[in-house]
């Protein structure tokens, strides 16, 4: 028989584990829109739909990614990359979307690459606190 304390230790890893995959499928989402823009720009302009379509599929995980990294136990590291991902969508939205004699647009691309980079380190954080692995620590 599976008593409270038991139920209590194990849900943590389950919902770690739960934060893990939502952490991989939005940055497996955040690579095929890089590919998309890519295929667009290069080959096929009918390309931009299928970037355009996936941000709004996939941008609320993001929202997903921060809640969840407030309610599991992970660092403050894992959080605050987690907090960053809305911040840099928001960041993209308003780079497309806002006209200014600035042209901040040239900044939607390595916003973007910023995301992208801070999703995978995401990933690999919380693979390592999942899988109880120490972070690497450089030699004195």
């Amino acid at each position: 028989m599976i008593t409270n304390t038991e139920i209590d230790r194990t849900s943590p890893q389950w919902m770690q584990i739960g934060f893990y995959a939502t952490s991989i499928v939005f940055n497996l989402c955040l690579l095929a829109q890089v590919l998309t823009v890519g295929v667009a720009y290069f080959d096929d302009p009918g390309w931009w739909a299928v970037h355009v379509w996936l941000v709004r599929g996939y941008g609320g995980l993001s929202l997903v990614l921060l809640g969840g990294s407030l309610l599991v136990p992970f660092s403050n590291k894992i959080r605050s990359l987690a907090a960053s991902l809305p911040v840099l969508l928001g960041l993209q939205f308003a780079t497309i979307h806002l006209n200014t004699p600035l042209h901040l647009e040239v900044l939607h691309p390595l916003i973007g690459f910023t995301l992208f980079y801070v999703s995978s380190s995401l990933v690999h954080r919380v693979s390592r606190e999942v899988s109880n692995k120490p972070d690497a620590v450089s030699e004195p």
